[in-house]
């Protein structure tokens, strides 16, 4: 491993001496091999140097999300979920699904008061708001099917860096002053995030606690985290607090695979996540609505281009409220909202000289058959295989409190259920009773890990986090280079836009659009509301030659190396 320490030192060093933020270039990192985009240096650096000595892209992903546990602890974690997509050089396709699960104690109105009003504090922080984490579960699933290194060399890395320390970038200091009162609130000691003064960048962190409990994982396999000292810490942070994860949850917990979502668009494959994500349905179901216009000539960010892309959104995310949810528990029509003549049917009021209240948008008629903080990994390897992962622990820092004695942030994905159907969650979506909580089940998610392809060649590995916005900043980025003929990272730079249904109005980006198009949007009856920014993506564009450019975005410390 002494090639990896040595790229982990001369990334260290970069990361200290520059802000990732200072410029933004339409330019991606363009190299003939491999390449890993990730939302962290450090954590990429990682996976590159992997692949460098023998890994596979699934190695790379692996070593990457372990990477991002030490450094990027607001959404890398091992105390949450996630999601991932895998396409091989052979052109086979998968999906693991290692979401979080609700404990064996949760019920329906676990969140509500005696007289049925809702205490969304609860869902969003605290003991009671964390679901039974997923993520050691789901690397360990993903490497005994597709990886090739010992999993001991894939976790050495992040060990070394919890034990030695990190480098704070501007970003991870501004945000870590940030979560003070939230973290002290929260947690009954001090964690290694704590801090009388405020952080700086080039500040070190180090981690002890986290290094022990990486090493419990790298000695015992999964048991290491599910079972033994690390179950017994978690079993007694949660009932500290009054949670309801048990001992039984953590050991009986299991990944799925399962079928992915697939759709085409413009003669490209679209490669997504299933239920329990609503990314991959929702995903295609925008191409579909969007394939019959022509957006490219409109323009890129165009009034017609955002009025069309709102209008398919609203009515999209309508659909996702009434349908999407745990296909374990409840029957997900997925064959039918995929359907190209109900997609045509759902779409055919659109109107040009005005838009639809989302007041009149309701869920599409079918038949019975009866965060935004994530953080998401793209990696292509030079055999041509590719993954995307996204993971979550859901808001930021998850539900604020870090397991005494092991290191690492607990998730607050209880919130994506609809804790009272018809009430929206943090991220202002509505649920339905297709996501109510139930033991066991695992909760909606937005995550939307994509691969595409084109005549039957990899061309795209695209991810996000942003919580609800992870569907419409995905959807974007692939228009961006399928419509409007972008690179990769021009792609990701673009400005964004995002509608969800309710609450009902444009989310814009400060300066995504021009004057005359915000004034005509507003004449059609659209709202707007400016926004700092939506999503972070990491992508991997195959150019035409073979070699692949990465898209990282400014918006965030994100960074796309290869070799």
């Amino acid at each position: 491993m002494k090639q990896l320490h040595h790229l982990l030192l001369y990334v260290v060093f970069v990361v200290s001496c520059s802000n990732h933020n200072q410029f933004i270039s339409n330019s991606g990192t363009i190299v003939k091999n491999a390449m890993v985009s990730s939302a962290h240096p450090l954590a990429s650096a990682t996976g590159l140097g992997i692949m460098k000595n023998g890994g596979n892209a699934i190695d790379a992903a692996i070593a990457t999300h372990f990477a991002l546990t030490v450094v990027y602890p607001q959404a890398g974690n091992i105390g949450g979920g996630g999601f991932a997509v895998i396409r091989m050089n052979d052109g086979t396709i998968n999906s693991l699904d290692f979401r979080e699960k609700a404990p064996a104690l949760a019920h329906r109105d676990m969140y509500l008061s005696a007289e049925g009003q809702l205490n969304d504090l609860q869902s969003t922080h605290g003991h009671m708001a964390s679901g039974v984490p997923g993520s050691v579960d789901g690397m360990f699933t993903l490497h005994q099917k597709y990886g090739t290194l010992p999993m001991s060399e894939l976790i050495d890395p992040s060990i070394e860096m919890a034990r030695r320390g990190y480098v704070l970038t501007p970003l991870a200091a501004e945000l870590l002053n940030t979560k003070q009162e939230e973290f002290q609130t929260y947690n009954r000691w001090s964690t290694p995030y704590h801090s009388d003064q405020n952080w700086q960048a080039g500040d070190t962190i180090t981690q002890p606690d986290l290094a022990q409990t990486l090493e419990h994982i790298q000695s015992n396999g999964r048991d290491g985290f599910y079972e033994g000292i690390v179950a017994d810490q978690i079993v007694a942070e949660i009932k500290s607090g009054n949670g309801l994860i048990s001992l039984a949850d953590l050991k009986n917990y299991q990944s799925v695979w399962r079928k992915p979502i697939t759709g085409n668009y413009r003669g490209h494959q679209i490669i997504s996540m299933a239920p329990p994500s609503s990314g991959g349905i929702a995903l295609i179901q925008l191409l579909r609505g969007t394939e019959g216009y022509p957006i490219a000539d409109w323009g890129h960010n165009s009034f017609k281009t955002i009025h069309l892309m709102a209008e398919l959104e609203r009515r999209v995310y309508a659909d996702r409220a009434t349908y999407l949810g745990d296909p374990d528990f409840i029957d997900v029509p997925i064959d039918k909202l995929l359907d190209s003549v109900y997609n045509q049917k759902r779409y055919i009021d659109i109107s040009f000289d005005k838009a639809t209240p989302s007041v009149l948008v309701s869920s599409g008629k079918i038949s019975p058959s009866e965060s935004p903080e994530t953080t998401h990994i793209s990696v292509v390897d030079a055999n041509g295989n590719a993954v995307a992962i996204t993971t979550t622990l859901n808001s930021s820092f998850g539900n604020k409190v870090m397991v005494k004695g092991a290191g690492f942030f607990l998730n607050n994905e209880m919130d994506d259920f609809s804790s009272k159907p018809g009430s929206p969650n943090q991220f202002g979506l509505i649920g339905g009773e297709a996501n109510a909580i139930a033991p066991h089940k695992r909760m909606l998610s937005s995550m939307t890990p994509t691969i595409v392809t084109y005549k039957d060649k990899l061309k795209m590995v695209v991810g996000t986090p942003g919580g609800s916005t992870i569907i419409t900043s995905v959807y974007q980025t692939l228009l961006n280079v399928i419509d409007h003929a972008m690179g990769m990272q021009e792609a990701v730079n673009a400005k964004r836009v995002h509608h969800q249904w309710y609450p009902d109005e444009i989310r814009v980006e400060t300066d995504a659009l021009n004057e005359n198009v915000q004034n005509d949007l507003e004449k059609l009856g659209h709202r707007l509301r400016i926004t700092d920014k939506i999503g972070r993506m990491d992508c991997i564009l195959v150019l035409p030659d073979g070699r692949l450019e990465g898209g990282a975005d400014p918006r965030g410390d994100n960074t796309a190396i290869g070799y």
